[in-house]
């Protein structure tokens, strides 16, 4: 432990690490009623396999899900390049250390502690990127639950039943890929560190606030509501 590290340095490592964690739980796993962008997205995945089970043509369905798998690949590739330069940033540590005591909103640090704000960095992209390898891993088990659904038509009840597999598989896929996407947006709070604890303490708490109000009170969300409410009535 470095000799510099004050308590509110670990106030706000603890703050940054028990903010994400609670919503990441609230988030995933304690929302299921349609409050949310996330949980409104599940009704309309259901409906989308709904139709797709129905069309004999699913060369769509095929391009819309190779898209999403395309944004996996690619924010995958983009945290690899990422690690790579954060890893590469140790090998001039010396010249890092220099130029963030140097500027003058930063709060003087040793080098030791420099570094450990580094290693948390570098902690959040390769959480990340195993997030997004998972999401894409799922991806191609959701393609396999597809291309093994019988062809229409069906029965309604078998219709319901492969539906619903195939949505959860694709919830489920999404589900890390977010989880992925929220790593980015909490690492900009990391990085916030450097400058001292308290940027972080601010910067944890202004992306929880950013994505609260895109999940629930965004221009999109009440486009997605107004949509979940119209598939309803269609039945």
């Amino acid at each position: 432990m470095p000799d510099d590290i004050t308590t509110l340095d670990l106030f706000a490592f603890v703050w940054f690490i028990g903010i994400w964690v609670v919503f990441t739980v609230v988030q995933d796993h304690l929302l299921h009623k349609p409050v949310a962008i996330n949980q409104q997205m599940t009704l309309i995945r259901q409906r989308w396999m709904e139709r797709m089970l129905q069309r004999d043509n699913r060369i769509m369905d095929a391009q819309l899900i190779g898209h999403t798998m395309n944004s996996c690949t690619f924010f995958a590739s983009t945290t690899m390049l990422v690690l790579a330069g954060l890893v590469g940033a140790f090998g001039g540590i010396d010249r890092l250390h220099e130029i963030v005591n140097d500027l003058f909103f930063t709060i003087k640090t040793s080098r030791e502690l420099l570094e450990m704000k580094m290693l948390m960095l570098v902690g959040i992209f390769v959480f990340a990127f195993f997030k997004f390898t998972w999401a894409l891993r799922q991806y191609n088990y959701c393609c396999a639950l597809i291309g093994s659904s019988p062809l229409a038509p069906m029965q309604s009840d078998l219709l319901c039943a492969i539906s619903e597999n195939i949505a959860m598989a694709m919830t489920l896929a999404l589900k890390a890929f977010n989880g992925g996407l929220r790593s980015y947006y909490f690492a900009l709070a990391a990085l916030a560190w450097v400058a001292g604890p308290w940027f972080l303490v601010v910067a944890t708490g202004w992306v929880v606030l950013v994505l609260i109000r895109r999940q629930g009170f965004s221009r999109m969300e009440r486009v997605i509501a107004a949509q979940v409410e119209v598939l309803k009535k269609i039945g």
